[in-house]
């Protein structure tokens, strides 16, 4: 049985994530997701937006599964980190925009999972960390790699050499969450905020979420001939774009 259901909420794809007692993120999970992003990414026309949530309450993914992790350290797990690479990949891949929906604990394997979206939400009891190291390992999904790159090495050291864990308003503040929204309704809420972006032209959606992805693992000059080829593709292209010329010359 599966621990992900997904409901369809306008363009925005819920994916919602329910394993008591505390949401551990396991191996099998992580395949699974990875299977329903994959059967996603093919309903472009229907769904413009990806958004995860938890479906316990005060947790978004606790952390990662320990009793998986000490597996793939003991070599017993050999589907575990592929599992993983795969799910983060296609976050980053697909056509559709991904949001993270905190309402609680994502710390460790949770955080990292957000940190792979393009996007997050928490609610206001949201705190988020990766403080592996005060048990005696280190982040092993890319938190350490990911959260420099978002909130600078600053702060980011804080979380992954002191353990620091932060509440939703400094991630806010730090730029780690995007926006901050109240306990109560939060998921409608979440949802609502998706749609927004849901509503834009899928076109313009879709190729700015490539260009911003791939963008950001090129060095500058190869981001910004990316960028420019992207952008004259979608001016010939974008129906939404031609429509809005046609109105400005009847003016």
């Amino acid at each position: 049985m599966s621990n992900w259901s997904v409901k369809q909420h306008g363009g925005v794809a819920l994916l919602t994530f329910t394993r008591p007692p505390r949401n551990f993120l396991d191996f099998a999970s992580m395949l699974d997701l990875g299977d329903r992003l994959e059967e996603i990414a093919e309903q472009s026309e229907q769904v413009r937006v990806v958004m995860l949530t938890g479906g316990v309450d005060g947790y978004f993914v606790a952390q990662g599964d320990m009793a998986d992790l000490q597996r793939a350290g003991r070599g017993e797990a050999p589907e575990g980190i592929p599992s993983w690479l795969r799910l983060t990949g296609l976050l980053r891949d697909i056509p559709q925009p991904t949001v993270a929906a905190v309402d609680g604990q994502a710390w460790g394997g949770g955080n990292e999972l957000a940190l792979a979206c393009q996007l997050r939400i928490g609610s206001e009891r949201a705190h988020l960390g990766n403080p592996e190291v005060k048990v005696g390992i280190i982040p092993g999904g890319g938190g350490s790699q990911r959260l420099p790159r978002l909130i600078g090495p600053g702060f980011a050291a804080d979380a992954i050499l002191r353990g620091k864990v932060f509440q939703a308003a400094e991630a806010l503040r730090l730029g780690w969450l995007n926006a901050v929204l109240p306990v109560e309704g939060f998921v409608d809420a979440a949802v609502a905020w998706c749609q927004e972006m849901a509503d834009l032209p899928s076109a313009g959606l879709f190729a700015a979420k490539k260009v911003f992805v791939q963008g950001l693992e090129l060095p500058l000059e190869q981001g910004i001939k990316l960028e420019t080829e992207e952008f004259l593709n979608i001016v010939g292209t974008s129906p939404e774009f031609d429509e809005r010329i046609r109105r400005l010359s009847q003016q």
